[in-house]
């Protein structure tokens, strides 16, 4: 993947988790919590904002877990989607969108990575492969 893609699959997957973290806490405090006043679901934007760090430094380790983490995001925002009414269905689905962005973005920039280690562990196996037949003869 060229360097480009890449930086523009981690930009896509830090700006997705920035909205959706900005979306997680308006929606709670002011746009459509489920008490009047602000309801404690705004707590569910904590874990984004522990990710947030390691995202936006494109470590690896941070983009995987965080792509399992936000499947959690997307299946509230699917559900808030469908059962909810009004603004919190709307919001609903725009989060089950970012959660989907965010996603595809990582998977895009991890990838890559992916596969390279993928090829170098194959290659390794080979190259012992072919130390032990030596050394067999």
């Amino acid at each position: 993947m060229p360097v480009q893609q890449k930086r523009t699959a981690a930009f896509g997957a830090a700006a997705a988790l920035l909205a959706l973290i900005a979306l997680s806490v308006a929606w709670e405090w002011w746009l459509a919590p489920l008490r009047p006043g602000g309801s404690a679901l705004v707590l569910k934007a904590v874990p984004l904002l522990l990710a947030l760090p390691g995202v936006w430094r494109h470590r690896l380790y941070t983009l995987q877990w965080a792509s399992m983490l936000i499947l959690l995001y997307f299946a509230e925002g699917i559900v808030r989607g469908w059962s909810d009414r009004g603004l919190s269905a709307r919001l609903g689905w725009l989060e089950a969108t970012l959660a989907l962005v965010f996603f595809v973005c990582t998977l895009a920039y991890v990838a890559p990575f992916k596969r390279a280690a993928k090829r170098a562990a194959k290659e390794n196996a080979r190259q012992k492969g072919e130390q032990t037949e030596g050394s067999a003869s």
